[in-house]
């Protein structure tokens, strides 16, 4: 009888045990698969963010001088142009179209020293400028929506990928009063004695790709602006291609 009772209890403790082992090798592979996700994040999308351009640039708005000995006066501010670029991936193989993409959650993780900063989405009515500082066309998140062909000025982006932009410009950097005889804009941050470290940020945003089947996939973008040698050259730019370092995953967009 003893046994018996022996033989019964270590069977029962062999399925016990068994229990657990297989429970804690669910969780460790779970486990494994939701880190490998947190740090891979989705490996193939239908639409994939594959390029960011920055351009940066010298400008500034004529005021009158203080001295009337000076012909000219300028309050200086510089721009920062951000173009992302959407492309198909042709190696997925469902279909699904663009139903807009978003840029929210816009800010500043270190803003510069000088200069008050703004954010401008595209102008609509200036035929000749991609963008226009005015007070108009500051926002603090965008939207494009998808449309037959893209029209960045419109804030439209094709069903089938394509570009949205928008601006990060610094104005009120300080003031400039000459006496030349042509002013050549990109120069007004040197000829001010602007130190570069001064207008140095940090930007960050949430970019999104929502599709017309109801998935949304969404990474957060850090940008170190501006170019760099932007008092030296006046006009700077920067392509980024290596896109790895944006971790797109699957959110729930209303």
């Amino acid at each position: 009888m003893i046994e018996k009772l022996k033989r019964v209890t270590n069977k029962k403790i062999f399925h016990l045990v068994m229990v657990i082992v297989i429970i804690s090798t669910i969780l460790f592979v779970s486990g494994i698969i939701i880190l490998k996700y947190n740090v891979e994040g989705e490996t193939n999308m239908p639409f994939s963010l594959t390029k960011i351009i920055l351009i940066s640039q010298v400008d500034g708005v004529e005021i009158q001088p203080t001295d009337v000995n000076n012909r000219w006066a300028f309050n200086i501010l510089e721009n920062n142009d951000i173009y992302l670029y959407i492309d198909k991936n042709s190696s997925y193989i469902e279909q699904e179209t663009i139903k807009s993409v978003k840029i929210d959650n816009i800010n500043l993780i270190k803003s510069p020293n000088i200069g008050v900063s703004k954010f401008y989405h595209p102008d609509v009515a200036q035929e000749s400028a991609m963008f226009v500082n005015n007070q108009e066309n500051e926002c603090t998140s965008l939207e494009y929506v998808a449309d037959s062909k893209s029209d960045i000025k419109n804030m439209k982006i094709s069903n089938q990928g394509g570009i949205v932009a928008f601006r990060y410009g610094i104005q009120d950097i300080g003031t400039y009063e000459g006496n030349d005889q042509e002013v050549n804009y990109t120069e007004l941050l040197k000829k001010a004695s602007i130190a570069e470290e001064n207008l140095k940020a940090n930007l960050q945003f949430d970019f999104t790709i929502l599709l017309d089947s109801g998935k949304s996939f969404q990474t957060t973008i850090t940008l170190d602006l501006p170019v760099d040698n932007i008092v030296e050259q006046g006009t700077t730019s920067r392509e980024i291609t290596d896109m790895s370092q944006f971790i797109f995953k699957r959110v729930n967009v209303k």
